[in-house]
């Protein structure tokens, strides 16, 4: 499985009802701004100390602003046991100019 998903493939899967859990590991703050609905919204920060919260089996699409941070997670999630974890490429913002021009940029 690919490091990366693009925001096109997260759409299909979207419109395809395909199961997977969309981690936002951006700050609160940020989250505030911008959003995908359905998100589970964990912070970068507190993802060790959180990732008990995660199924390790399902398959984990990491977000976040630009998508450096994302790919770092998705790194740290396969090392400990999320094999389908992904990052999507481009993050939010990535979204907002190819999907859902209403989410805000920041």
């Amino acid at each position: 499985m690919d490091y990366e998903i693009s925001v096109a493939q997260l759409t299909e899967m979207q419109k395809q009802s395909v199961g997977f859990i969309l981690l936002d590991v951006r700050e609160q703050w940020e989250v505030a701004t911008a959003s995908i609905a359905g998100s589970v919204d964990i912070p970068m920060g507190e993802l060790p100390a959180r990732a008990q919260q995660l199924d390790p089996d399902a398959h984990t699409i990491v977000m976040c602003h630009h998508g450096a941070r994302s790919l770092s997670v998705t790194a740290w999630l396969r090392r400990e046991g999320f094999d389908r974890a992904q990052s999507l490429a481009g993050g939010i913002d990535q979204w907002s100019r190819e999907v859902d021009g209403n989410v805000p940029r920041y």
